[in-house]
C-alpha cells in the first residue's frame, strides 16, 4: 500500500448537487425550487416555529410565572460535608479556596452553609451565607463564622 494510491471507500463520498448552472446541467431553469411562490425566491426564510398556518405551539401554551433577574443562587453545603472535609484534611480553617480545591464548589458559586448533619470539630468557616442553625452549630463547638 502506498499513500498515493489511497482512495475513500466506494460510495462513501457523494458529489455536491450543483444548482443553477444552466440547462445542460439538468438542474438549470428553476434550480430545483419549483415554480413561483415564496420558497422559490431569494431571501426566503420560514419563521422558527411556523406550523403551516396552524396556531404554533408557543402561542397555544399559556404564559405564567416570573423570573427574577436579581435572584441570588447559593451552592448549599451542609455541616456533614464540612465534617467529612475536616476528617479528610484535618483543617482548622475552611474557606472558599479550600472548598474549590476539594471540588465542593465551582469558581463562580456563592456558598451557603446549612445545618444538616453534625459538626464535631472546632473550625473557622468563611462563606457567603449561613443558615441560623448552622451558625449556632459552628459556634457551639468554639468555631468562628465569617460572611464573605
Amino acid at each position: 500500500m502506498k499513500l498515493n494510491t489511497l482512495k475513500p471507500a466506494k460510495g462513501s463520498v457523494k458529489k455536491n448537487k450543483r444548482i443553477g448552472r444552466g440547462t445542460g446541467s439538468g438542474r438549470g431553469g428553476t434550480s430545483t425550487r419549483g415554480h413561483k411562490g415564496a420558497k422559490s425566491r431569494s431571501g426566503y426564510s420560514r419563521k422558527v416555529g411556523h406550523e403551516g398556518g396552524q396556531m404554533p405551539l408557543y402561542r397555544r401554551l399559556p404564559k405564567f410565572g416570573f423570573n427574577n433577574p436579581n435572584k441570588e443562587e447559593y451552592k448549599a453545603i451542609n455541616l456533614d460535608a464540612l465534617q467529612e472535609l475536616i476528617t479528610k484534611t484535618s483543617a482548622s480553617v475552611i474557606d472558599f479556596k479550600m472548598l474549590l480545591e476539594n471540588g465542593l464548589v465551582a469558581k463562580k458559586d456563592k456558598v451557603k452553609i446549612l445545618s444538616r448533619g453534625e459538626l464535631k470539630s472546632k473550625v473557622d468557616v468563611s462563606a457567603h451565607a449561613f443558615s441560623q442553625a448552622a451558625l449556632i452549630a459552628i459556634e457551639k463547638n468554639g468555631g468562628k463564622t465569617t460572611v464573605l
